[in-house]
């Protein structure tokens, strides 16, 4: 599955954005989709994720509370909704899709596909 992602820019804090990724292929709506985001320095580390039929998603300790995902399979594009950003939560946010019916876990090592970069920029 091929993944493209949108949306990143700049916004002041408390502020939100909306990334999106649209995912395209053989079967690509049978795929789990989420994000992950890696800042400077740090770590890739996981933010969100959704299976396919949107029956089961999983949030990190950082998002939950202000950030949703959801996903429009007509479409074939995962959508993370982040509210009330803070400095952070700066980074590059990745797209990825796995092979999981339900989300047991989501970490960079079990991931199927990447799409490129998108950069969030959280100014204080």
């Amino acid at each position: 599955v091929q993944l493209q992602a949108s949306g990143g820019g700049l916004v002041q804090a408390g502020g939100s954005l909306r990334l999106s990724c649209t995912a395209s292929g053989s079967a690509s709506s049978r795929y789990a989709l989420g994000w992950f985001r890696q800042a400077p320095g740090k770590e890739r580390e996981s933010v969100a994720a959704i299976n396919r039929d949107s029956t089961s998603t999983y949030y990190s300790d950082s998002a939950k509370g202000r950030f949703t995902i959801s996903r429009d399979n007509a479409k074939n594009t995962v959508y993370l909704q982040m509210n009330s950003l803070k400095v952070e939560d700066t980074a590059v946010y990745y797209c990825a899709a796995d092979t999981q019916v339900l989300i047991r876990v989501w970490a960079p090592k079990i991931i199927s596909s990447w799409g490129q970069g998108t950069q969030v920029t959280v100014s204080s």
